[in-house]
């Protein structure tokens, strides 16, 4: 950053109170060999830190922020439902307004409760699954995050049929000895698994698009395996679509490929800015949880006002201003300078991109799975590029391993500058 007094000063501070000084550890930027700044203020495509740098910000509090910070509608909901309480621990008529939009606009939900985090959207969601099969393991991917669930920090093993290890310390390997880890895009290994273990799944969890391993898709037809194999073996699909909710499209992934998972795990988005989660799925799944069903779940501050009155001005916000075109629109923009970027700078770098989601990777080999993303990220030049655009005015995720997000804030000046300034950086 051009000046970092106050924030260096606020860091130091931090790291005495704080564990690693941050509240998530990709906040601390370690992978940038550097250290963040802090924010004073946040509106529209723009932050302002305590030093008063000004940056263009691609991060938008990692997926949330689709509307841009600080969006009027949102804020001046929050204003209203906070004059008649900021938490009651009953029920509010906006969890109902919430849970009818949710159940309208994702086609797989029919019913859905509400919870605080993505993580704990997850974790329910696979308690659900093995409450209502009555089966103990997990399928994940890697390369897919769900959140700090125990079972699902996991490694992948060393070989197909392999269970994986706990990926932190704390976790027991008990816990994660009912979670299998395949490669990502790879339906050769889920055949496999399910021929052998195809009684005993409960369900497979996985990210419809990776997101937070770079970004990358899945290949024609995986999704579809997933579908027909899990039906076939009386296990569930799970989606986690925290991250691409109501962000790629009005129904998520989900809408955009046409594959009906029995539940989905959300949040970002629909909390317009303040702490969320859901999960919703068929009714006849959903209808085991308590208190009608024998799988317990609870949350002190679950359907909180706050964020339910967040959430749903967000929503109407995006869905009155035809927001999925226009993301769409500015996506397009933004990729369309990017490739003329790469090629003027003779780099032949792959970079992704789905409606207002985008990654760009260090290589020329193609990225599909943890394994290609990975070796990306391992290039050694990201952490140049990053502090590059971070001095000159764009701030992206501070690690290779994020995905980027353009807001409704982003004007067509502000992609035209960043794309600019990587352009430059790539030089």
């Amino acid at each position: 950053m051009p000046k970092n007094f106050l924030s260096s000063k606020l860091f130091e501070n931090a790291n005495r109170l704080i564990p690693g000084g941050v509240n998530s550890p990709v906040r601390a930027f370690k992978n940038v060999d550097g250290e963040p700044f802090f924010v004073r203020e946040a509106k529209g495509s723009r932050l302002w830190d305590v030093d008063d740098n000004e940056l263009i910000d691609y991060v938008g509090t990692w997926g949330p922020a689709i509307l841009g910070h600080a969006p009027v509608p949102v804020i001046e909901a929050i204003h209203e439902a906070a004059k008649r309480g900021v938490s009651f621990g009953t029920p509010n008529p906006f969890e109902i307004e919430m849970a009818k939009i949710i159940v309208d606009w994702v086609p797989s939900v029919e019913k859905v409760r509400m919870v605080n985090s993505g993580t704990e959207a997850t974790m329910s969601s696979i308690r659900l699954a093995r409450g209502f099969t009555g089966r103990d393991k997990i399928i994940k991917f890697e390369g897919c995050y769900h959140g700090h669930v125990d079972s699902l920090l996991v490694a992948a093993g060393s070989g197909a049929l392999t269970h994986g290890e706990p990926d932190s310390a704390g976790i027991p390997r008990a816990f994660a000895s009912e979670t299998i880890t395949l490669p990502f895009n790879d339906p050769e290994k889920i055949q496999q698994i399910f021929s052998v273990h195809g009684d005993e799944i409960a369900a497979v969890i996985l990210e419809p698009i990776p997101a937070n391993a770079g970004l990358f898709f899945p290949e024609e037809g995986f999704l579809e395996l997933l579908r027909e194999i899990t039906e076939k073996y009386g296990s569930l699909l799970i989606f986690d679509e925290v991250m691409t909710g109501f962000r790629v499209a009005k129904g998520g992934a989900q809408e955009l490929y046409g594959v009906m998972p029995d539940l989905t795990a959300m949040g970002k988005v629909i909390g317009g800015g303040l702490p969320v989660g859901a999960f919703g799925g068929k009714a006849e799944i959903m209808d085991q949880l308590a208190p009608d069903g024998p799988v317990y779940q609870a949350g002190t501050l679950s359907g909180n006002p706050l964020a339910m009155a967040a959430g749903l001005a967000q929503l109407k916000e995006l869905d009155k201003l035809h927001g999925w075109q226009r993301l769409e629109e500015s996506g397009a923009l933004f990729e369309k300078g990017i490739n003329e970027a790469l090629s003027n700078s003779g780099k032949e770098y792959i970079f992704h991109r789905i409606g207002s989601m985008f990654c760009l990777f260090f290589t020329n080999s193609p990225v599909n799975d943890l394994s290609s993303a990975t070796a990306a990220a391992q290039s050694g030049s990201f952490k140049d590029f990053f502090h590059y655009c971070l001095n000159e005015g764009v701030f992206l995720a501070p690690s290779p391993y994020e995905t980027g997000f353009i807001s409704m804030a982003h004007s067509e000046e502000d992609i035209l500058r960043t794309v600019e300034v990587i352009g430059n950086a790539l030089e």
